[in-house]
């Protein structure tokens, strides 16, 4: 039996039911989050529920939960589901109203959703990395909101799938700026390059967690605008996010990156990542 949230209550998925004027069907007038599980414990979950609330925030939607109640119900799921190694998703709309495009009044609540699911650690992508294409960025101008509105993203991603490739990778007016559901880092001898957290992408709390490590291992970084032209010159390129943690890309629209294979600082940053998920796991027993 699988235990889902929905605003307050615990239910099993076949007792969950979302009305059809819920705004998040409507509009995607929404946010969510995605924070990993590993040995059964949250990983970074204050730092994805601090922006769960900020991204909440700048679409001015109130929401009734501080970020220590969202981990304790996040906390629950995985207790209730048996989760060891996986990922919890949290979701909430503007709630349920008749469909006009502004806000509903008040007395409309947020509808908010969770559910907990196995999630193993993508270990060959990992190890061998993947391939990306490239994709105009022809998203809106506020994606540092990890909003519910990703048929870009989609459209996308699945362009890459069809072309055998595990990410998409976003270019607007020459520069790069974002996988379609990741960050992008290049590394030129040696330093660390990346798209500064802007409007233009949203800032990953893997991202974050990255440059951490990276402060913590002297490797410079730039958070500067690059091009496509500058990252396909990179020495080595990978991508984060919360599931895929630090993936090498290993070719770009065909074009080998470096040798083919992970670079020595994309390795040395996996095993320090690596590091600092022991370490939190520790920290929480």
């Amino acid at each position: 039996m699988t235990l889902y949230f929905k605003n307050g209550e615990y239910t099993e998925k076949d007792k969950l039911s979302i009305s059809i004027d819920d705004r998040g069907y409507y509009f995607g007038d929404g946010v969510y989050e995605v924070i990993k599980v590993y040995g059964g414990k949250l990983y970074t979950a204050e730092e994805h529920f601090g922006r769960f609330l900020s991204s909440a925030q700048k679409i001015r939607m109130p929401l009734p939960y501080t970020v220590e109640e969202f981990i304790g119900i996040a906390e629950e799921l995985v207790r209730a589901n048996g989760i060891s190694e996986g990922h919890v998703y949290l979701q909430a709309t503007r709630g349920v109203a008749p469909r006009i495009h502004n806000f509903p009044g008040d007395e409309v609540l947020p509808m908010i959703t969770a559910y907990a699911i196995d999630n193993p650690q993508p270990l060959g992508k990992l190890e061998m990395g993947v391939a990306v294409r490239t994709a105009d960025d022809i998203r809106w101008l506020r994606c540092d909101i990890k909003s519910l509105n990703l048929l870009a993203n989609v459209m996308a991603k699945q362009e890459a799938v069809e072309a055998g490739c595990g990410e998409a990778v976003f270019v607007r007016d020459g520069i790069v700026t974002e996988g379609s559901s990741s960050n992008i880092f290049g590394v030129k001898d040696g330093i660390l390059y990346t798209h500064p957290a802007t409007n233009l992408i949203l800032n990953g709390i893997t991202r974050r967690v990255v440059l951490k490590c990276c402060a913590a291992e002297s490797i410079g970084v730039m958070e500067e605008p690059y091009t496509l032209e500058e990252l396909r010159g990179m020495d080595e390129v990978f991508l984060t996010s919360t599931t895929s943690e630090i993936t090498p890309i290993i070719s770009i629209d065909g074009e080998t990156v470096g040798d083919g294979t992970p670079g020595p600082v994309t390795s040395r940053l996996q095993r320090v990542f690596e590091k600092t998920i022991q370490q939190a796991m520790q920290e929480t027993n």
